[in-house]
């Protein structure tokens, strides 16, 4: 930590996990700008949104793979300038299409460049300094997803929404620089020599197929999508080496915590995608005034969740994985008084407060829980697998929700239309967290027996803070030969 060498790492790390951070932040509060400026209707934002979350969910787990396989560092560059090259496509689109398609392809370098970052930091750096590097990594880039929202509602309201795509640029160049001059190369030796790339196909067909079905409302795709899943599941349990090991779900712990994450970031994904809009468009709040209203959510969780993760090692993580998402869904049901009119501190406040209390008290615990039920030498794998299933309910939510309360066209341009659509879609997230709660309750049991796991997980375990996206990607850990 206390060399030239481990800082310019560590700049290199917080850098390009930070411009993912920053964008998947910051494009929820442009979305109502990017609607009217290209003429798109509700599918096309979610599209905006699932276009990205598409490609990171369906490939996170084989980027993390390819690290390991053909260098770490080499992998994570190659994202970043995935991402920005990506990047600059979204900011010049001239048409929704576009930008669908540009999404879909920031979504890949997102899928290279989210595993990387930590674990370039558990590769590079010794034992003793491990811990301090992912807190330094992990407070920063809490910081990252705090301003998120501020500073692209300032970009939104001051320069374009374009800048929210262009501001990745810079950022990205002096990550790349720093990567090629400073960091160093580490790959996994022992890594498999073939890729399950025909488990990531099935995946990206599968989801897709579904995602397409949810929100134009058809049944075939929705049928195509749940029978390429089908065989991603039969293809896992023949595969030599598999993308998600089937033998983690044997662990009725490691189960249930999936379960639960399915249900939360359901909640989640619908929640961050309609209540931007709800504020914008129904409460007439700037988009600036949109992103800062969101930012007690990022605040508490960047607080408390190592606290809440110190007392789930205590006492198990079966009291806060039941008593969160109940919290959290009473913070939802205060949402409802958000509408034409409303005051941020009589209204908003309140409730995003309430809101953000339930996901502090639960998603570190939830992390915990992970990590707990799964043998040492999957920590990594098993944690991947639990931050695909986060970002797949967000994806298939913002899907799904808008046609389950009626919401369609351009129904995000009139307030008296979508407000009562809002409500409706505040509820059904309220019942998600609810149905998490009772799995909580019912399937995780006491304290479960922890395995050691490696110190560089121990170390994520303990210094992370998460995030709203999803659960963290933990490193493989390291071993003697690398």
């Amino acid at each position: 930590m206390g060399t030239a060498g481990g800082r310019w790492l560590l700049l290199a790390a917080i850098g390009g996990s930070g411009m993912a951070l920053l964008d998947s932040t910051v494009v929820n509060v442009a979305l109502p700008r990017i609607g009217t400026a290209l003429g798109a209707g509700f599918g096309g934002l979610q599209w905006t949104l699932n276009g990205y979350t598409l490609m990171l969910a369906s490939l996170i787990l084989l980027g993390g793979a390819l690290g390991d396989r053909y260098g770490r560092r080499r992998v994570f560059l190659v994202g970043v300038a995935w991402f920005a090259v990506a990047s600059l496509l979204c900011g010049l689109a001239l048409n929704v299409e576009m930008l669908v398609a540009a999404r879909a392809l920031q979504g890949i370098g997102g899928a290279l460049l989210t595993p990387g970052s930590l674990s370039l930091i558990s590769a590079s750096f010794r034992a003793s300094d491990r811990g301090a590097a992912v807190g330094a990594w992990s407070g920063l880039g809490g910081v990252a997803a705090a301003v998120g929202p501020l500073v692209g509602g300032w970009l939104v309201e001051q320069v374009s929404w374009r800048a929210v795509f262009l501001v990745n640029l810079p950022l990205a160049a002096l990550v790349l620089w720093v990567g090629v001059r400073h960091v160093p190369e580490s790959r996994d030796p022992q890594a498999p020599g073939r890729l399950d790339l025909t488990g990531a196909l099935l995946t990206v067909v599968g989801l897709a197929a579904l995602t397409y079905g949810l929100i134009a409302v058809q049944w075939v795709p929705v049928v195509v999508g749940l029978v390429a899943l089908g065989a991603f599941v039969v293809v896992e349990r023949r595969s030599r080496h598999p993308l998600v090991p089937l033998e983690l779900f044997a662990s009725r712990l490691f189960t249930a915590a999936n379960l639960v994450t399915l249900a939360v970031y359901a909640a989640l994904g619908g929640v961050f995608f309609l209540l931007v809009l709800q504020l914008q468009v129904v409460a007439g709040f700037s988009p600036v005034a949109a992103g800062l209203a969101l930012l007690p959510v990022t605040a508490l969780m960047l607080v408390l969740s190592a606290r809440s993760g110190a007392l789930a090692q205590r006492i198990g993580p079966r009291l806060q994985m039941t008593v969160g998402p109940l919290v959290a869904a009473a913070g939802l049901l205060l949402t409802l008084r958000i509408g034409p009119g409303s005051s941020y501190l009589r209204d908003v406040l309140p409730a995003v407060t309430v809101f953000g209390l339930g996901l502090a008290c639960l998603v570190a615990p939830l992390t915990a829980a992970v990590l707990a039920a799964a043998p040492a030498h999957l920590a990594g794998t098993a944690s991947g697998v639990n931050n695909a299933v986060a970002r797949t309910a967000g994806l298939l939510a913002v899907a799904a929700l808008p046609a389950l309360v009626g919401l369609g066209g351009a129904d995000y341009l009139q307030p008296a239309v979508f407000d009562p659509g809002f409500d409706a879609a505040m509820l059904i997230c309220a019942g998600l967290l609810g149905a998490g709660a009772v799995v909580a309750l019912v399937l995780v049991h006491g304290r479960p027996e922890v395995r050691q796991p490696s110190p560089a997980v121990l170390a994520v375990d303990r210094n992370l803070q998460c995030g709203v996206d999803g659960p963290p990607v933990c490193p493989r850990a390291p071993r003697q030969s690398e």
